[in-house]
Order: C-alpha cells, then sequence, then structure tokens
C-alpha cells in the first residue's frame, strides 16, 4: 500500500479537473480500479503508471517514486524562536495533522540536526529566528530533503515575497489556526497522508 501514490493520484486528477470515472475511462480501468489506487489500497503495475502519466501530463518518473517510499509516519516541524508559538502552535498542527510525528525546535541549528536523521515532510518556519533567517532555513532544509513542504509562519506580511523565492508550498500570518493548516495541506507541493478530516 502507498499512501504517498494514493495522495498524488488524486491531487493530479482533481487538477486536471477529472472524475475518478473519466480517468479510468482514459486509462481502461474500472471507476472501482481508480477508487482503490486513490484510497490506498492496490497499486498500478509499471505499465499503467506509464499510462497514467501520459494521461496526467506529468512525468513517470513522479509516479514511480511515490510507490517505492515505504509509507511511514510523516515528519512535521514548527521552528520559532520564541517558546510561547511553539507552545500554542504545536497542539494545533497535531490536531491538523493526527497521523503526523510533530516536533518543535527554537533553533535552526537543532531543526537540521533533526532533518539529518528524519525525512520532513512539512516545515513551518518563522521567517525571523532571532540572528537566523527562516529563508536560509528553507534552503538548508531543501538541500537535506527536496521534497519537504516548507510554510513560512510571520506577522509581517512584507516578507511574503521574499519568501516564494524560496521554493516554499506557503505563507501564513501568526496566529495560526487549525483550519489555516488545513488550507495549507491542500495546495502542498508534495501532498502525503496527513490523517486530517479532508483525507
Amino acid at each position: 500500500m502507498s499512501i504517498l501514490f494514493a495522495e498524488t493520484l488524486r491531487k493530479l486528477r482533481t487538477e486536471h479537473g477529472l472524475s475518478q470515472r473519466e480517468l479510468s475511462d482514459l486509462v481502461y480501468v474500472t471507476r472501482s480500479t481508480i477508487t482503490r489506487w486513490e484510497n490506498g489500497t492496490r497499486l498500478p503495475d509499471a505499465a499503467m503508471i506509464s499510462r497514467l502519466s501520459q494521461c496526467l501530463n506529468v512525468d513517470v518518473n513522479t509516479l514511480l517514486s511515490t510507490v517505492t517510499v515505504p509509507d511511514e509516519a510523516p515528519h512535521v516541524i514548527m521552528v520559532d524562536d520564541r517558546k510561547i508559538i511553539l507552545s500554542g502552535g504545536l497542539p494545533i498542527l497535531q490536531k491538523a495533522v493526527p497521523y503526523a510525528i510533530i516536533e518543535g525546535f527554537t533553533r535552526p541549528s537543532e531543526a537540521i540536526e533533526y532533518a539529518n536523521s528524519h525525512r520532513v515532510s512539512l516545515a513551518f518556519l518563522d521567517i525571523e529566528l532571532g540572528n537566523s533567517s527562516g529563508l536560509d532555513l528553507c534552503r538548508k532544509l531543501l538541500e537535506i530533503y527536496p521534497r519537504t513542504n516548507v510554510v513560512y509562519l510571520t506577522s509581517f506580511v512584507r516578507y511574503s515575497f521574499d519568501a516564494w523565492s524560496t521554493g516554499a508550498s506557503g505563507f501564513m500570518l501568526k496566529p495560526i489556526s487549525e483550519e489555516g493548516v488545513q488550507a495549507q495541506l491542500k495546495s502542498l507541493r508534495y501532498p502525503f497522508f496527513s490523517g486530517g478530516a479532508n483525507q
């Protein structure tokens, strides 16, 4: 079973405005087969993945990589130099992403050390981290694992233009909310199974 493949297929299908029935007609399978692929109970073979990649206009390696990634709880981190922000934000993340392993850090160096030993699926980063920058931390995290989704947290709208140039998935103004986090989960560059209400 591959939740990552299921999430990716569903996202690509909806982005192309296709129903499960329409996609099944394009690749010559039953609608129930598409349903099983999208709920993670079945995987297509290599030939079918190639056909799906053509119909969805995506590189076949993108789909193949989601099949070979082992299923595990995703790692989600929040980095903010103020402990009060972490203590308020981490419970919200746990509610919004209940399937994930949630960790909080006040220092970028701690987050980098964690990322070197865990594949971080999603990182919520404060932009101003004392003497450091969340923008620089984003670049380092993406060097470690390029499929890390990064969402910036800040109280200052003026940073939004600089934030987009780093390859981030999203941008949120503080304080975060469960609804706001769930909205960000819908627009991640690299979706993953989060166990939230919208899964």
